[in-house]
């Protein structure tokens, strides 16, 4: 099965959620889905910020699998953050984000 994320919650979500459990699956290949996408949402954008340690972690697990990492783009506009992502991290709004999908169609998508 192909997941498709959206982290969309404040709080610990990326933090907690995905730097502690999702991604030491994702890095030991025991996820047991395949994850095709990741999208950002509000102050969940800053994890995609070069030098961050998880989202360092997170793009190169990303460019090994193949997984589209995509952050909000009005969210990062807003954070001051666009021209601060890590090389090959787009933005963008839903439309931009069903396009890239498309090539590679999630069976579920989870919001976090």
């Amino acid at each position: 099965m192909k997941v498709a994320y959206i982290f969309a919650t404040q709080g610990h979500t990326v933090s907690y959620k995905l730097g502690m459990m999702i991604l030491p699956q994702l890095e030991h290949n025991a996820h047991g889905v395949e994850v095709v996408g990741m999208f950002f949402f509000e102050d969940n954008n800053y994890v995609l910020v070069r030098g961050d340690p998880i989202g360092e972690r997170l793009v190169k697990v990303a460019r090994e699998k193949g997984i589209l990492l995509m952050g909000c783009d009005q969210c990062c506009y807003e954070r001051n953050i666009a021209d601060k992502l890590m090389e090959g991290v787009p933005i963008g709004c839903f439309p931009n984000l069903y396009e890239a999908l498309s090539k590679n169609m999630p069976d579920q998508v989870i919001t976090l």
